[in-house]
């Protein structure tokens, strides 16, 4: 495969189901500051190698033709060795069978501008935070997490995370422990296909929405989040984004806009 534009190198590849990996790559050039829930693009050429599994291209792309997609962030911001990424197999895609098939030494294009407004600077600085993803949309919470939780104590922090099956529960250990040891960390993870659970699953069962009109957040934090008191980012499958822009404007909350500005942060990355 020709290296033409590839600046930069996989240092690590975790596979966390199959279809869902953790890719931590280094670039060739020190890497530049940036806020927590930013994303840049990487990259690869036609002529890379696809995975095994995935499904054959109809039409395959020039061979000299570099593939771009953005994704987000999922490393602490202050992390400048590497920057690491959450990625979910599309089989039918042109550039994941891809990004699949790279080991650890291989080498990607990675987009030296980071960028996106879907952070924490626009949330006001008292307000709990809830975040709510589905699937590979943890990816910017837990960049946000690892950078700010040990350094804004003032705030209860809920991440709710739904996912079909436990397996693809990306980071579930990681956020297990911090929900262990900190009372002002709640972890609410729900999947939707618990009869294919290889083992009996206790935890909850639905969708995002489902957790949320729970009240576990209430049971956690000792109170019920508000719009006065709480912000709630939303990140995942366009269905779900928009059932809880709902749900939570019935509820007196308000989807933020740059010149109106609210306390729900949606990232519309489809």
């Amino acid at each position: 495969m020709a290296e033409v534009n590839l600046n930069a190198t996989v240092v690590k590849k975790m596979e966390i189901a199959p279809g869902l990996v953790i890719m931590r790559v280094k670039p060739d050039e020190p890497l530049k500051e940036f806020k927590p829930g930013q994303f840049t693009t990487l990259g690869l050429p036609g002529a890379a190698p696809r995975f095994e599994v995935a499904d054959p291209e109809e039409t395959a792309p020039p061979p000299e033709k570099l593939i771009r997609r953005a994704y987000s962030i999922s490393s602490a911001s202050e992390k400048m060795e590497y920057l690491e990424f959450y990625i979910t197999l599309i089989r039918s895609g042109s550039l994941t069978p891809r990004l699949f098939a790279l080991n650890e030494g291989d080498r990607v294009f990675m987009a030296p501008k980071i960028t996106g407004v879907f952070t924490l600077e626009e949330a006001p600085h008292e307000h709990n935070l809830i975040l709510v993803a589905t699937g590979t949309g943890l990816a910017p919470y837990m960049s946000m997490i690892r950078s700010i939780f040990s350094k804004q104590t003032h705030r209860k922090y809920a991440i709710i995370h739904g996912a079909r099956h436990s397996w693809d529960l990306g980071y579930r250990a990681e956020l297990e422990t911090l929900a262990e040891y900190f009372p002002t960390f709640a972890y609410l993870p729900i999947i939707s296909r618990p009869d294919q659970e290889h083992t009996a699953w206790n935890g909850s069962k639905g969708y995002v929405q489902d957790q949320w009109n729970s009240g576990e957040i209430e049971k956690s934090w000792g109170f019920k989040p508000e719009s006065a008191n709480s912000s709630v980012f939303l990140c995942g499958a366009p269905a779900m984004v928009e059932d809880m822009v709902t749900i939570l404007t019935g509820e007196g909350f308000k989807e933020h806009k740059k010149k109106d500005p609210g306390n729900v942060f949606v990232e519309r990355f489809w």
